[in-house]
């Protein structure tokens, strides 16, 4: 749950930033920033070819043997990897930004050339160097079962890679008179600014908590005797699989970027292509997988004790916790993600802008259910990971990633952004339930709980819905939300806070969450409850 917190508050202030950031480089800047950002994504997770979260597995299944010291020279000897990697990664994408740049925008005429895109990824290139060596250290820590250096840092690093941005593009833009494109440029190198400060973060835990990682070295009586080779023969076997899985959503987005502008133009679309990428790709992305992060969050949280207890052998555990995970984000990201799609008009126009509304405001709402299958692609692939299934993982993610690539352009021909939406939920839904299937045959998991309780999460959900759509037929009479940017943020907070509230309302009363929870839902044994259940 603190890591859940974490990455949720840290997605959240991601979001709450593109606000201002809009209204200094507009919807050219955003479209700009994206284009730049996802080949950045791809190249932090093939730079660390998973080694941090294979090293939490590691970790945290020697710990559970008893051998700290086991885990100590995997650590030493990743974060050497790791640098190296980082720096290998930083060459290759600054030398081929005019290459990819060159690739995805095709003609002279459009507000973004290939110059630009290139521009903005060696802007961004430098984050590579740091970030892998600073990520290894979160995966320790998480292997030790502590999780507070990861939230912090992670928190601390979009908190000043946000302010570098804001200050920054404003300055070059009102006082400096500088292009959108220097803006965005600055942006993306304050990705580099912030994981600096998450580096000191991380440096002071590990000065506070070396002492007690050498106590408990010195007091082991279990010991394994490895050779380097075969400390990163398993680490690496741990590693493949957290490449795809972490690389899962960018590689789709990066579809999308290959793809998008030549189809969208293809199909006499040319005027909307900008509009409808930075909604897909920046703006409304960054809205729609903010219930996703609860997800992340979890599954991370979860697989090092997902491993204890599948090396121990203890299936009632394990299966507890497979369990658990599913229905957590049920109960969670579907009642989110259905009132994003109901509020879409609302949370596009009061965040950014009213203009366009009859494009982008639609756009959100078909992409927003999507954010359920992208949380359980990380989930579904953490508990396969966990459970020494992971090679599994990486099939069903290809499987999802070369439909994706095959139907893309097609359903762009057919449908405008919105078929780059269909081809992302029908890709992702195929790697889903390849590794749900997977889970059921490999330990013999029911899915007949969660099942039960999705189906009233489904239920309650609906309820939600039609309470919100009342609520916007009502307030419709006297309140201009369609045409007034201030009337649109009026109806968004009367949506979210009463759609919100009577869910929430309803999965207490039924004790949804009390179940789901354990009972440990804060004030939740206070309520006079009806077993539903």
């Amino acid at each position: 749950m603190l890591l859940s917190g974490a990455s949720f508050l840290s997605r959240f202030l991601g979001m709450i930033f593109v606000i201002p950031f809009f209204a200094i480089v507009g919807t050219t800047g955003n479209a700009l920033f994206a284009y730049a950002y996802t080949p950045y994504s791809i190249f932090i997770s093939l730079s660390t070819v998973g080694i941090p979260l294979a090293v939490s597995k590691f970790v945290s299944k020697y710990n559970a043997l008893g051998d700290y010291k086991a885990g100590m020279r995997m650590f030493r000897a990743g974060g050497l990897l790791m640098l190296a990697t980082g720096f290998i990664a930083f060459l290759v994408l600054f030398l081929s930004a005019d290459w990819i740049g060159a690739q995805q925008i095709k003609g002279d005429n459009g507000a973004i050339s290939p110059e630009d895109i290139a521009f903005v990824i060696r802007m961004v290139s430098f984050a590579l160097i740091i970030i892998p060596g600073m990520s290894i250290v979160r995966g320790f820590f998480q292997g030790h079962q502590s999780m507070g250096p990861t939230a912090l840092s992670q928190i601390v690093e979009q908190i000043v890679r946000i302010g570098a941005i804001l200050i920054g593009s404003y300055v070059i833009v009102h006082y400096f008179n500088g292009s959108i494109t220097l803006a965005v440029g600055f942006a993306a190198f304050a990705a580099l600014i912030g994981a600096l400060a998450s580096c000191v973060i991380l440096l002071w835990y590990w000065k506070k908590r070396k002492s007690f990682i050498y106590k408990q070295i010195d007091a082991q009586q279990t010991s394994h005797d490895f050779h380097t080779i075969e400390l990163f023969k398993e680490l690496l076997q741990y590693a493949g699989p957290f490449v795809l899985v972490g690389l899962a959503v960018p590689l789709y987005q990066f579809v999308d970027q290959f793809t998008f502008q030549p189809a969208m133009v293809a199909s006499g679309r040319a005027t909307l292509w900008e509009t409808e990428f930075a909604v897909i790709n920046n703006l409304g992305h960054k809205i729609i997988i903010i219930p996703m992060t609860v997800a992340t969050g979890l599954s991370m949280a979860m697989l090092p004790s997902l491993t204890d207890a599948f090396t121990q052998n203890d299936s009632v555990s394990y299966k507890k916790l497979l369990n658990q995970a599913l229905q957590v984000i049920m109960v969670l990201v579907i009642p989110a993600s259905a009132g994003i799609a109901m509020l879409s008009d609302e949370i596009f126009g009061s965040l950014f802008t009213l203009e366009n509304i009859e494009v982008t405001g639609p756009l959100m709402a078909w992409y927003a259910p999507v954010a359920l299958l992208f949380g359980l692609i990380t989930v579904t692939s953490g508990m396969l990971q966990g459970i020494n299934q992971q090679n599994y993982a990486v099939i069903s993610l290809i499987s999802g990633l070369l439909v994706k690539i095959l139907v893309n352009s097609q359903l762009i021909h057919l449908f405008g952004g919105k078929g780059a939406i269909l081809s992302t939920a029908l890709a992702a839904g195929i790697a889903v339930f390849l590794n749900l299937f997977r889970l059921r045959t490999s330990v013999q998991f029911s899915f007949k709980q969660t099942i039960k309780r999705t189906i009233l999460t489904l239920i309650f959900t609906g309820m939600m819905c039609i309470v919100i759509a009342v609520l916007k037929f009502v307030f419709g009479f006297f309140l201009p939300y369609q045409t007034e940017r201030w009337a649109t943020l009026i109806m968004l907070l009367i949506g979210i806070s009463s759609g919100g509230l009577f869910y929430l309302f309803l999965a207490y009363k039924s004790t949804l969450l009390d179940h789901i929870f354990n009972g440990k839902v804060p004030g939740l044994s206070k309520l006079q409850t009806k077993k539903w259940m």
